[in-house]
This record gives C-alpha cells, sequence and structure tokens, in this order.
C-alpha cells in the first residue's frame, strides 16, 4: 500500500512545484509595474506642486502690482494653486505606497525642472534668439541632464517591493543595520545642533544637513504610512495597530521641524542654493535610509547598482545648472548707511540706514549735497570760547556763539 502510494504522491507534487516556479516571471513582472505606477505618481505630483506654487506666487505679484483691496485668499487664482498644490501632493504620499523609498525620492528633480520651464516661459523680458540661448543655455543643459538621470532612475531603479504591514515594518524597525544607522544620525544631528545653536555655525551646509537629517526619518515614516493605507484599501487593515500611529506621529513631528530649519535658511541665503544643495543632501540621506530600513538594494546586482548611482549624479548636476542659472535677486536700497555720511560717527558695526539715496526716486531737497550749494547757505559753526572765571564765584558759560559775518 505505502509503495504503491509514494510513486502517485510524487507525481502529484511535481505541478505544484512547476506552478510555484511560474509565479516568479508574473511577480518580477508586477513589481516592475509598480515601480513604473510609483514613478508617474511622483512625477505628476511634483510637476502639479510646481505648477500650483507658480501660481500662488503669480496671485501674489498680481494683487501687489495692482490697486485690488482684496486679500490673496479672497482670489480665485491663489485657491486654484493651493487645490493644486494638495493634489500635487497627494500624488506624491501615494507613490510612496508602490514603488521603493530609493526611487521615489530622487524623481523630486522634476519640479526643479518644472520650475525653470515655468519661468523662461512666463519671463517677460524681450532677447534676442542669440542672447536668449546664451543667457539660458544653462538652464537648457541643466534640464537635459535631469531628464536623462530621471530616466536612469526609473529603468535602473530597485526592485524591492514588501507589503507594508505592522509585522514587516516593526522587523525593519528593531533590526540591527537600522538601529545602528540611527545610532548615528542621530550623534551627527546632536552635533550639528550644539554647532548651530550654540557656537552660532551658520553655515548652509550644517542648516541643510539638518534638514536632510530629519528628511530622511520623514520619508521612511511616509512610505510606512501611505504602505499601511494601501494594504488596509486591499483588505487586511492595518490602521488599528500601534506602529502606524507611531509612524504618523514621527511623520508629522519630522516634518514640521524640516520645515522649521527650511524657513531659518531661506532667511539667511538664497534660494537657489538651497534648491541644489538642499536636493543633494537630502536625496543623499534618504536613499541611505531607505537602503538601511527597507533594504531597497538587497539582491540587485551591481550594473543596476552603478546605473541608479550615476542617474543620480546626472540628477544632481542637472539640478545644479538650473538652479545656478538663476538671478540673484538684487534688494532695492534707497538709504544710504550712516558709515556712508562724513563726519557722523558710527554707531553700529554695519551702519543704520537713515538717509535717502540722492540718486533715486526716493530724495529729500533739504538733504541734497553741500558742495554745490552758494557759500551763504553754509552752516554757522560754533567756535568754543575759553573765558577765565570771576573771582566773585560766578559760574561762566563754558562757551558763546559768534556770530559770522558774510566777509567772514
Amino acid at each position: 500500500m505505502e509503495g504503491g502510494n509514494s510513486p502517485s504522491l510524487q507525481l502529484q507534487q511535481l505541478p505544484l512545484a512547476t506552478a510555484a516556479v511560474s509565479v516568479q516571471p508574473h511577480t518580477d513582472s508586477f513589481s516592475y509595474k509598480e515601480n513604473l505606477i510609483g514613478a508617474l505618481l511622483a512625477i505628476f505630483g511634483h510637476l502639479v506642486s510646481s505648477i500650483a506654487l507658480n501660481l500662488q506666487k503669480y496671485s501674489h505679484i498680481r494683487l501687489a502690482g495692482s490697486k485690488d483691496p482684496r486679500a490673496y485668499f479672497r482670489t480665485k487664482t491663489w485657491w486654484s494653486g493651493l487645490f493644486l498644490l494638495v493634489l500635487g501632493e497627494l500624488g506624491v504620499f501615494s507613490s510612496y505606497a508602490f514603488a521603493p523609498l530609493s526611487l521615489i525620492v530622487p524623481l523630486s528633480a522634476v519640479s526643479v525642472v518644472a520650475s525653470a520651464i515655468i519661468g523662461i516661459i512666463f519671463i517677460k523680458e524681450k532677447w534676442k534668439p542669440k542672447e536668449f540661448l546664451r543667457r539660458y543655455v544653462l538652464s537648457f543643459v541643466g534640464c537635459g541632464l535631469a531628464v536623462v538621470g530621471t530616466y536612469l532612475l526609473v529603468a535602473f531603479g530597485p526592485n524591492s517591493h514588501e507589503k507594508m504591514t505592522a509585522e514587516n515594518i516593526t522587523r525593519h524597525l528593531v533590526s540591527w543595520p537600522f538601529l545602528l544607522y540611527m545610532l548615528v544620525e542621530i550623534i551627527v544631528f546632536c552635533l550639528l545642533l550644539y554647532f548651530y545653536k550654540e557656537r552660532n555655525a551658520n553655515y548652509i551646509v550644517i542648516i541643510l544637513l539638518l534638514v536632510a537629517l530629519l528628511g530622511s526619518m520623514t520619508v521612511v515614516t511616509v512610505k510606512a504610512v501611505a504602505g499601511m493605507i494601501l494594504v488596509s484599501i486591499q483588505g487586511a487593515l492595518q490602521l488599528d495597530s500601534p506602529i502606524f500611529y507611531i509612524m504618523l506621529v514621527c511623520m508629522i513631528a519630522t516634518a514640521i521641524y524640516q520645515a522649521t530649519f527650511l524657513a531659518q535658511a531661506s532667511q539667511l541665503y538664497d534660494s537657489a542654493q538651497i534648491s541644489s544643495l538642499g536636493y543633494i543632501l537630502s536625496t543623499t540621506a534618504a536613499i541611505s535610509a531607505g537602503a538601511t530600513f527597507y533594504l531597497d538594494f538587497m539582491g540587485e546586482d551591481v550594473l543596476h547598482i552603478c546605473m541608479f548611482a550615476l542617474g543620480c549624479l546626472v540628477a544632481f548636476l542637472g539640478v545644479f545648472l538650473i538652479t545656478r542659472n538663476r538671478k540673484k535677486p538684487v534688494p532695492f536700497e534707497p538709504y544710504i548707511s550712516m558709515d556712508a555720511m562724513p563726519g557722523m560717527q558710527n554707531m553700529h558695526d554695519k551702519g543704520i540706514a537713515v538717509q535717502p539715496d540722492l540718486k533715486g526716486s526716493f530724495s529729500y531737497g533739504a538733504l541734497e549735497n553741500n558742495e554745490s550749494m552758494p557759500e551763504i547757505y553754509t552752516p554757522a559753526t560754533l567756535p568754543i570760547v575759553q573765558e577765565q572765571h570771576g573771582s566773585k564765584g560766578v559760574s561762566a558759560p563754558p562757551y558763546r556763539v559768534l556770530e559770522h559775518s558774510k566777509k567772514e
């Protein structure tokens, strides 16, 4: 009986093994499909967000240049920009649920490219074709490099896909590679924060490194939250797990502190420097966090990893060229500093603006240069005359005013 049944059992197990092997190509094709969906959602989100921000900026400029007494939030243009901004952020948020973290983060270069193209299209200056190409040649080259880098990122991005269940996220959270990474990141963050707060080291690299370290934790938690929401929509509820709310709180907290440091950086440095250097540092830190927490590059061959790194470098160079070509805003200063006034003692290190510029449109006639005026209008001097005190103890004034005649 047993000997007769064993061949039949072996024959019944063969189709099962064959079916298990045939599932793997379908899984790979589906994973590439998920990569494409996530990349398209991220590109769409960054593109729409860039259009929304420029639309809101256009609303502010339009109100500032007109006599419209309305506030900006009472205009349809500003609300349209806000709606598009929310739509774009939702697209970027949902992209983390489909594609690996290391693939989605570098695609934020699309927003820089879109802003550069929108700025060129809506520019008001009239240039000749040669002057236009010479003026914006770096922008065109940067946009081309950013597009090539984006293509390499999508084509050779990591292909690791894992269901974002509470069990898997908890397992990654307590893994020793991520704990070691967190220990190093906390030490570096505390050192940078010490130099920034206590030593007043307001360098752009230090501030943007703080932003990048916080941003790496933000994207890790965003992918966890978005992935658990997607798994819950598919049928397996994950929203009742404590790890979901832990990740949600960490996402909100790190995003708020990240925005705070970005606001401080924008007050000290130019937006072009913040865009280029911030993109490079934040992308590098986020890819490192994704490779450590979600093991994005586990099982990838060396060629794909090298091509992905090349795509990142090309995108970095493209963003740098785009932001380098931006005009630095020249602030309008209708005042001169106190240290530039002759005969005035400087009360502060950098002087105080107290007088309008004579060459500008804001000027006062009483503050004209005295060299071009007639001699009769020169101010009277107050020479000090020393007098001896009387013997009776009557105090005399230390000085008296001498009246000058026109001849003198």
